[in-house]
């Protein structure tokens, strides 16, 4: 016998069983979105064992959008360098001084636990973040998840022709290789800094870093701040946007990658290439460095 409102009933259950899936799957639900950009990655993310309710949460909060000129900017300007003989000028050289001198007890402490000068903890500073007074503006969680996110051929895609083939040097290959890389880098770094916020028990969206995603004064990504970051204030928590925090997590990270309190320059060279692969930077850490020694013994 046909039931007048049966079938209606029944493709309303078929309905919301279907916008339940897609909800729980991380999609945007409404009558005319499209899925979430972040659906496949908040898949992975859970896979791996992150709590379904908080991720989902996370990538709800208006701050959480794909930003496509910013990963297109990433990109394009991948591979400029930056000028580090600014670092060298007189009023760079006299900061650094000053700030060495009014951390005294912090730089005295980390020598005497890591075997790590002042003066090369304070260089690596002062490149990373101008001594603590750069401040970062983007937050950490959007820049890592917009990075992992392009591991989506979707995604990859509509960057792709919407806003990189016009502009890019080279082919869709190149572009597709570069963020198939990116996004497996940028995937692992999310996942460290989602560890790190909850063992600090810190709001996920509530720290800013780097284009790339680095932390704090010293710049650390979040990987490095799990393994190398020390609490030097001894305040409970790991904050590398402190300054003892900072210098004592630069001097362990030093010191885990091998360095060594006497030790020749190119052993020193050697070290700091682990911090950052830039020969140019390495030699103006040690530039800094011998420059900062020098007015010391004046």
């Amino acid at each position: 016998m046909y039931c007048l409102g049966c079938g209606n009933t029944l493709f309303r259950l078929v309905t919301i069983s279907i916008l339940s899936l897609l909800s729980a799957l991380g999609w945007t639900v409404c009558a005319y979105c499209e899925p979430s950009p972040f659906a496949t990655l908040q898949e992975r993310l859970v896979q791996d064992g992150f709590d379904k309710s908080t991720i989902r949460a996370l990538y709800l909060r208006p701050e959480a959008t794909f930003d496509e000129k910013s990963i297109t900017a990433y990109f394009l300007h991948r591979e400029s360098t930056l000028n580090y003989d600014q670092f060298l000028s007189r009023s760079s050289i006299d900061d650094a001084s000053n700030y060495l001198r009014k951390h005294g007890r912090a730089f005295q402490r980390a020598r005497e636990l890591y075997g790590v000068q002042g003066e090369i903890v304070t260089a690596i500073l002062l490149v990373e973040s101008r001594l603590g007074t750069y401040k970062s503006k983007r937050l950490v969680f959007k820049t890592l998840s917009n990075l992992a996110a392009i591991d989506d051929t979707a995604n990859r895609d509509m960057l792709w022709y919407d806003y990189v083939k016009d502009r890019a040097r080279g082919t869709k290959d190149d572009f597709d290789k570069w963020a198939r890389r990116k996004s497996a880098w940028a995937y692992r770094e999310l996942k460290a800094y989602l560890k790190y916020v909850k063992a600090q028990n810190l709001d996920p969206l509530s720290l800013r870093g780097s284009y790339a995603g680095a932390l704090g004064f010293a710049q650390f990504v979040p990987s490095s701040v799990l393994k190398f970051g020390i609490d030097g204030n001894k305040d409970g928590q790991i904050n590398l946007s402190q300054h003892r925090d900072a210098i004592e997590s630069v001097a362990n990270y030093l010191k885990r990658h091998g360095w060594k309190a006497q030790q020749s320059r190119d052993e020193a060279f050697r070290v700091l290439l682990c911090y950052n692969h830039s020969k140019y930077y390495a030699d103006t850490i040690l530039e800094v460095a011998e420059r900062l020694s020098g007015n010391r013994r004046k």
